[in-house]
């Protein structure tokens, strides 16, 4: 199952409701998360009132037409050095768009966050580690439940207007993800073609290493 937790954008079955039983199932498994010193100072946001998600939906929307162009261009270079990543590649940005135009239709939406809003680097990074671990967390049990997930960052561009949506304390917690949650179309997951021994070091690092930039913007993962 680790190696099948996709990335699930144009499979998601957006007719299909999710009951709350289940999202509170999963969320058992994302509570049991290792944390940053013994905190569990994560909040779970949960959205399943339709107007709410079109609302959500809306600034996705307005976020991905800003991010995209941005994305496509720091693809390029690799691309064209690598024509089956480029055209890998071109299936996650097209499965990107089905998402942007769906997002509205998605029976429901995960927020995690974690409370805190400090500036300094180390308290952000201690609240993303311990989110993040139990998102994941959550995400695998959905998996494993027949459900799709997607990790999508873009609507923190617009975190305070998502806040006020959802009646979120912007000034005391930080929003760390927009997950949208769906059944999936079918079951059929293959793991990614990625290189193992080209990103592992053991001990000092191996100069023949090949780097590659990060991607520019809010980019999503594949």
């Amino acid at each position: 199952m680790l190696l099948t937790t996709r990335a699930v954008r144009r499979r998601l079955d957006f007719d299909r409701p999710v009951p709350e039983s289940l999202l509170r199932e999963c969320a058992r498994f994302a509570v049991q998360a290792p944390t940053s010193s013994n905190g569990q100072a994560w909040h779970f946001v949960f959205v399943t009132e339709r107007s709410k998600i079109e609302a959500l939906a809306a600034v996705y929307r307005r976020g991905s037409a800003l991010n995209r162009a941005r994305f496509i261009e720091s693809s390029r270079v690799r691309a064209e050095r690598d024509p089956a990543w480029g055209a890998q590649q071109a299936r996650v940005i097209d499965s990107g768009i089905h998402l942007v135009e769906n997002m509205h239709r998605v029976p429901s939406m995960l927020i995690p966050c974690a409370a805190g809003r400090s500036e300094d680097p180390r308290h952000v990074v201690e609240g993303a580690g311990s989110v993040i671990q139990a998102a994941w967390s959550f995400m695998l049990a959905a998996r494993a439940r027949g459900l799709g997930t997607c990790w999508t960052t873009i609507h923190l561009m617009w975190e305070q207007e998502v806040a006020e949506i959802l009646d979120i304390p912007f000034e005391e917690v930080r929003q760390y993800a927009l997950i949208p949650v769906a059944y999936t179309l079918d079951t059929d997951f293959r793991p990614a073609a990625r290189d193992l021994d080209s990103v592992l070091s053991f001990n000092t690092w191996r100069r023949s290493a090949p780097l590659v930039a990060a991607l520019g913007g809010l980019h999503e993962p594949s």
